[in-house]
């Protein structure tokens, strides 16, 4: 994934999700939360829907589950994402694909922290 993806969204992000936050942000990137079923995570204001984040996103990072992923790169497309992160165990082909017709580079079932952490070796 190239490194000017510098806005990341990432879609059912959860309070548990400090160590990867802390991650990105070391890393210079911005981090947006976006879960419905939460008004603030780790003290940055949540979004209910992709749709609903101002100004331009790189890069949507989905941690759904598989048959739920479709419906988050369907809503990147939209807002005109220019890529989809489709954590380790999420994986939908057919939304992959819809990505890659509108012309958005796709990772599919990788991690980013194992990505990271391979690239540092």
């Amino acid at each position: 994934m190239p490194h000017n993806c510098r806005r990341r969204l990432v879609v059912e992000i959860h309070t548990a999700f400090a160590r990867r936050r802390r991650l990105h942000a070391a890393r210079g990137y911005r981090v947006t939360p976006v879960n419905p079923n939460e008004n603030e995570v780790l003290g940055e204001k949540s979004y209910a829907s992709l749709a609903e984040v101002p100004g331009r996103i790189d890069l949507v990072d989905v941690f759904r589950r598989s048959e739920e992923a479709g419906a988050a790169v369907d809503e990147a497309i939209a807002i005109g994402a220019r890529a989809v992160w489709l954590q380790e165990g999420v994986i939908d082909h057919a939304a992959a694909q819809r990505a890659v017709d509108a012309g958005l580079l796709v990772v599919m079932d990788h991690c980013w922290l194992k990505e990271h952490a391979r690239r540092k070796k």
